[in-house]
């Protein structure tokens, strides 16, 4: 079990008497994972990295040969099923008003379900345009056809009050050029469909923002990645909350497993998260679990929300005793509460119940960082994992 703590990971903090939300919180149970186990501390990248991008690595991959760009995750995230050559791009439903954006996300809208639905197949040029809701006002967007580029421009100005910007090619090819024409008119035209459904007229009338424009960011050229299945020759599950997480477990193959109560926010039920792992492990080898809380806590700035989410994490911990197997905790970047965003700071690893022990106590990252392990490349995750669990 492969269970990843979202920006984990963090520097110390005032609030917490100078020490990290991991070092103040009480874990018992993490803590004997790691007396169990054998730890140390993993530098992800040298910049601070994206989600999706310190995944990819922990897990092996190649980001310079295998990332496909954030669309093409998020829309795997959503259900769209992806081919060789599609350009796919993260979307948000926005209200705009003589062409500015007044709201990025529409009023904090509940679904796009009905704007996806009246957008998705729309074709310009042989040139297919694929769209599928995702949460709140989160959608996924794919160009399907012949000579598509993803050297384009973001088309979401990411402020209020700034016109929506024109997508423009950004390497001067004709595949480009192409590709920011039709999206471009793809936009227009979905634009005026949004403004006159009737959704919209009910929205204005309960003095609602109308979810008329989206807006585009994140393109990607999508290639299939090696399967996990036949990169390490096991089948994996993964259970995941949110959209971005579940896209990268399917693109890598991973059989999604649901859980009842699992989000992708603090809210989430974490023993359900593992309950759930522990069974798709008697159909298969390995079992990636993504828990999201550490992160959000961190972009907020509240080292005690974190700290206290850590606890959270730690009391869903016992159920594990009942799983004959190695656990493996992690992160896939810091985020630093202090600067409210990712660090390049290294995170904790502990393996657990494989081949090897330390005399490591204490699941933290200084602790860690002393630990048999030591400093690791993320390239030497998994074949360390593979080489301790293998003899375990």
């Amino acid at each position: 079990m492969f269970i990843i703590l979202d920006g984990l990971g963090d520097k110390p903090c005032k609030e917490l008497g100078g020490k990290t939300p991991l070092e103040a919180a009480e874990t018992p149970n993490l803590d004997r994972l790691a007396r169990e186990g054998v730890c140390g501390s993993v530098r992800i990248s040298d910049k601070p990295p994206e989600s999706d991008e310190g995944h990819l690595a922990l897990f092996g991959y190649s980001l310079k040969k295998h990332y496909p760009g954030r669309g093409p995750i998020e829309a795997a995230g959503v259900g769209l099923t992806l081919q060789r050559g599609d350009v796919a791009f993260r979307a948000n439903m926005a209200t705009v008003d003589n062409g500015l954006v007044i709201d990025r996300r529409a009023g904090r809208i509940d679904t796009t379900a009905p704007f996806a639905k009246r957008a998705n197949g729309m074709e310009l040029e042989g040139i297919k345009f694929m769209v599928k809701a995702g949460n709140a006002h989160r959608m996924a967007l794919v160009m399907r056809g012949p000579g598509l580029s993803d050297k384009i421009t973001n088309t979401d100005p990411h402020e209020e009050g700034k016109p929506v910007a024109a997508c423009e090619a950004l390497d001067g090819s004709d595949n480009a050029k192409l590709t920011a024409r039709l999206l471009n008119e793809f936009l227009s035209k979905t634009h005026k469909i949004f403004d006159e459904m009737p959704e919209n007229q009910e929205r204005i009338v309960r003095k609602m923002k109308p979810a008329n424009q989206i807006l585009t960011r994140g393109a990607g050229y999508y290639k299939p990645i090696p399967s996990f299945k036949n990169k390490y020759k096991l089948k994996a599950c993964c259970v995941t909350g949110g959209g971005l997480y579940l896209g990268l477990g399917r693109l890598m193959g991973m059989k999604p497993m649901e859980a009842i109560g699992a989000t992708g926010d603090a809210k989430t039920d974490i023993q359900c998260k593992l309950t759930t792992a522990m069974k798709g492990l008697k159909q298969y080898d390995f079992a990636y679990v993504h828990i999201k809380g550490t992160d959000l806590f961190g972009h907020d700035g509240d080292p005690n929300g974190k700290r206290r989410f850590i606890e959270k994490v730690d009391r869903s911990m016992p159920v594990l005793q009942f799983f004959d197997g190695v656990v493996v905790v992690t992160a896939d970047h810091s985020t630093s509460c202090a600067a409210k965003d990712h660090s390049a700071d290294p995170v904790p690893i502990v393996i657990s119940r494989g081949s090897e022990r330390d005399s490591v106590s204490r699941f933290s990252e200084s602790a860690c960082a002393l630990g048999r392990l030591g400093r690791m490349d993320v390239r030497d995750v998994m074949p360390t994992v593979l080489r301790l669990a293998t003899t375990h």
